[in-house]
């Protein structure tokens, strides 16, 4: 349940923030943006150490690549971000234990809120 209202508030900060002009400066939600490819990166690891199959967290971050269409140098950026988050994990979690859970689930409600923030903040 908590990840369906996560991916929905990700998609509507991603619905928010494609509606916004072109922009020659960095947007105003950058800096939301870069921590929520922390997260999502986070989550896809610490998720599927902990039973989750798949790709969705990954998914979601391509789809803000997609959204975004960013230059090669703030792409460079957000994959980095992702790849960051993921890292911390992957390299100190080889199972899933009681903190990974507790993790998971700081990273969910902060992803959620930071999705819904971003859209409320940015959004039509």
């Amino acid at each position: 349940m908590a990840r369906a209202m996560f991916m929905r508030f990700l998609l509507a900060a991603l619905l928010a923030v494609t509606a916004l002009p072109a922009r020659a400066v960095e947007a105003p939600y950058e800096k939301n943006l870069v921590r929520l490819a922390e997260i999502l990166g986070s989550l896809q690891y610490l998720r599927n150490l902990c039973g989750e199959k798949g790709d969705d967290w990954r998914e979601a971050m391509d789809a803000i690549l997609i959204t975004e269409n960013p230059g090669p140098d703030r792409r460079a950026e957000l994959v980095g971000s992702f790849n960051r988050g993921y890292r911390s994990y992957s390299d100190i979690y080889h199972t899933c234990t009681a903190s990974a859970t507790e993790a998971i689930a700081r990273y969910m409600k902060e992803g959620e809120a930071l999705s819904r923030d971003t859209a409320n903040k940015f959004g039509n």
